[in-house]
């Protein structure tokens, strides 16, 4: 029985790329224990077994070591083998040093015409007016530095599939443009392994690997991760085969820490690049990589922009409050047309608005009632309805896409934006549903054809873009504000008959607030009291622990006084809280540190106990960064907090001395730091910021 091919190559992610055993037999590989004694090599490097290091390469362990920053790859200058000039790398696996060497070429000095071809680049890609510019002209450059006879810009979408997004061809060579590639075509932990290591060579698919050779049968599994000569997956080589490539490069696109995409460079016959044109490829992506991000950001500043001219315009037309029917009557068109729907609806309990196309009213509350709750957080999104709820495919014709936010009324009320199903014709390098014969004691291999197939995908409206999620989140915003400054003129209206009344229970409301207000207040305060009482005939060791038991306590407190003073008592914007808890803490430490601080957070509503726990995270890495980045002096501290997709990152780096292989600090708050990542389903990493400590905290916005 045949299997479909995705099935199969779902193995491949399972698949120890990182570890061959062998390389590419262009270069060779030495491998240095701690002494600087070779024990480990691979590729002809003659019989270098048992001898030093600085015999065999011109260069000491000790020397080569010495270049090297924490977990980087470095370059080798004035390197040789067996006296002969070649270029080399060096980088760290586990305990041993690894140096790679390749053919020296002439014609790829980096001399000043050399520089000033990168600085001619550099500006072509500045100058491109649109990501489809951007992507052709990057294609052509970078055509220009390897001299392969294809390039591909090559941009992941939402499904991990991806797209060609530019182009450039030599010599006949078939075209992929705008051709979708499935996500199964480049295993989860090749994207991995992408972000590490930028730019990878394959000279030669026919090449035959060139083993690691060893007296411990530990080097046979030694980490190639950051090796440029790694040998590649058998299915990866016949893959390009298939494609009829003789030689291949491809160049990481990461905008923001994110792969984004690939620069994919093939040859009709076996071609390598020298370490110079290595290293101006990888530069060369970088800067496409910027210039992709300012082209994404530019266009959602527009978009941000053509929608806030137009909230104005909606909100005018808002009717009295009696009914969703009376509130929405004038303004439901223009509500649709605001985010380019094709329909907008909103429920209220029983009451139900619809204006252009829409679902029947049936489907209309089963829908409402399927997104209320993950609404009220945050804009439910999605241009495949019925992926989501498979009810929905009855009417794809009609709302194949959904936009909808809750607005927090008394009842709530759901707003919803449809869009019609809208037919694409995808353009596939290979049909990616297509069976194939499997063996189980066969190899697996990969697919063999590439000819142009062609899907029609239905069910699917136009996506929604973040500027139009962000609008909708800020019209019903307005909305609701509109609506509570409408009832409440109507109010005070109908109250003023009794307003000594209104007054004293006014009074007495704000009275008991701000009693159990101060009463919590008190409380905190009078802890802290304690603890300032307890620290002073305490031990210096004992004296920095309270010291940061207070600081906790602000944390917690000033989350109290945010919902006290704000109406939402489960909802918070989390930059505003962690800019508050700043400024209290830079008042509690050394005035010295409150020039030294730079923050950049970005607005992110969050649920009241997730931002405690953030807080209180921040608090310790702070104090952690100010006790030991800078020793008893003080220095820059960066507090960066970003949003991607579901997910949160805040970071904090400095440019101290680092943690040098050890991490300061490793009692009480460590251990807690532990347990608030651990609740909030995160993770935290320890990053060289070269120089200094960067900690990076990644976790979803939503609890699981």
């Amino acid at each position: 029985m045949n299997e479909p091919f995705s099935a199969h190559l779902s193995a491949c992610d399972l698949e120890p790329i990182h570890i061959p055993g062998s390389i590419q037999p262009y270069g060779v590989m030495l491998i240095v224990n701690d002494q600087g004694v070779i024990v480990g090599y691979a590729g002809d490097a003659g019989n270098v077994l048992d001898q030093s290091l600085e015999s065999v390469f011109g260069q000491s362990a000790a020397q080569v070591a010495a270049g090297l920053t924490d977990g980087a790859v470095g370059v080798v200058i004035g390197a040789s083998l067996h006296g002969q000039k070649r270029d080399a790398i060096a980088y760290r696996s586990g305990e041993h040093l690894v140096v790679e060497l390749t053919e020296q070429k002439d014609g790829t000095n980096l001399d000043a015409a050399f520089l000033w071809q990168m600085e001619e680049l550099g500006a072509t890609l500045e100058r491109s007016t649109s990501l489809a510019d951007l992507s052709a002209q990057a294609a052509r450059i970078f055509q220009t530095l390897t001299g392969y006879s294809r390039v591909l810009i090559y941009q992941f979408v939402d499904d991990e599939a991806g797209v060609v997004l530019g182009e450039a061809i030599a010599d006949g060579t078939a075209s992929f443009m705008n051709h979708h590639f499935p996500a199964s075509d480049i295993p989860r932990q090749a994207r991995a392994l992408y972000i590490r290591n930028k730019v990878r060579v394959i000279a030669d698919v026919h090449y035959t690997p060139a083993p690691v050779v060893s007296a411990s049968s530990d080097l046979q599994t030694i980490d190639m991760s950051d090796s440029m000569l790694r040998s590649v997956s058998p299915v990866h080589i016949q893959y390009l085969k298939n494609m009829g490539v003789a030689a291949s490069a491809s160049m990481s696109i990461v905008k923001d820490g994110i792969l984004w995409g690939l620069v994919a460079c093939h040859h009709h016959e076996p071609r390598n690049l020298s370490l110079t044109t290595r290293l101006a490829c990888q530069a060369t992506a970088t800067v496409l990589a910027r210039q992709v991000k300012a082209r994404e950001d530019s266009d959602l500043y527009r978009e941000r922009i053509r929608l806030r001219s137009q909230e104005d315009v909606v909100l005018s037309k808002l009717g009295a409050d009696d009914s969703l029917e009376d509130f929405f009557a004038r303004s439901g068109d223009s509500i649709a047309a605001l985010l380019q729907a094709d329909g907008f609806a909103a429920v209220q309990g029983d009451d139900l608005f619809c204006s252009g196309n829409c679902p029947d009213p049936i489907d209309v509350r089963a829908i409402a009632e399927h997104v209320r709750r993950p609404a009220a957080i945050k804009p439910f999104v999605t241009s495949s309805l019925q992926s989501q709820m498979p009810a929905a495919s009855e009417f794809t014709n009609i709302a194949s896409g959904l936009l909808a936010v809750t607005m927090s009324t008394e009842v709530p009320t759901i707003l919803m934006w449809f869009r019609a199903e809208q037919l694409q014709t995808v353009k596939w390098a290979g049909n990616p549903h297509k069976d194939v014969a499997h063996n189980a004691e066969e190899q697996l291999t990969p697919r063999a054809s590439f000819e142009a197939w062609s899907e029609s995908v239905s069910g699917t409206s136009r996506d929604w873009s973040i500027a139009e999620a962000e609008s909708a989140s800020r019209i019903v915003r307005l909305m609701l504000e509109s609506r509570n400054n409408r009832r409440m003129r109507q109010l005070n209206k109908e109250l003023t008959t009794t307003l000594k009344e209104n007054d004293i229970l006014i009074q007495q409301k704000d009275f008991l607030l701000k009693e159990v207000n101060h009463r919590v207040q008190n409380s905190l305060s009078l802890v802290s009291a304690f603890l300032r009482m307890q620290a002073r005939d305490a031990d210096e060791q004992v004296k920095s622990q309270l010291e940061q038991a207070e600081h906790r306590l602000m944390a917690v407190g000033l989350v109290h006084r945010r919902l006290y003073q704000d109406d939402s008592v489960e909802i918070i914007d989390l930059s505003r809280y962690l800019g508050e808890l700043v400024s209290e803490l830079q008042s509690s430490i050394d005035a010295r540190w409150a020039s030294q601080m730079q923050l950049d957070l970005a607005p992110i509503l969050i649920t009241t106990d997730r931002a405690v726990s953030l807080g209180l995270v921040l608090n310790e890495v702070i104090i952690n960064a100010t006790k030991y980045a800078y020793g008893d002096g003080t220095g820059p501290i960066q507090v960066l907090l970003e949003q991607h997709r579901a997910s949160l990152r805040l970071v904090v780096a400095d440019r101290g001395k680092g943690h040098g292989g050890k991490t300061e600090g490793t009692g009480f708050g460590s251990r807690m730091l532990t347990a608030l990542i651990q609740r909030l389903g995160g993770t935290i990493d320890m990053e060289d910021n070269r120089p200094g400590m960067r900690v990076v905290v990644t976790a979803p916005i939503e609890a699981d």
